[in-house]
């Protein structure tokens, strides 16, 4: 079975997963700040929510990351 997430999204959610932890934020903590439940962060982190672009700038100004972080690859 195929994965539901290509190569490339995945890289994404690790990245996202990788600025929160660099900015030393709790899933709680991002959540707070969107005014969503904790387990709207875990989903996006996890790929079981699609991010879209809007709530990618969002995710980004949170943890002080250009969007550019999040599209390069090693």
């Amino acid at each position: 079975m195929a994965s539901l997430h290509p190569r490339r999204y995945r890289r994404l959610l690790a990245r996202l997963r990788e600025a929160r932890a660099n900015a030393g934020l709790s899933q709680r903590d991002v959540a707070r700040q969107l005014r969503r439940p904790q387990s709207f962060v875990s989903k996006c982190e996890v790929g079981e929510r699609r991010i879209d672009p809007v709530e990618l700038q969002v995710f980004a100004a949170i943890y002080g990351k250009p969007l550019q972080f999040f599209y390069d690859e090693d």
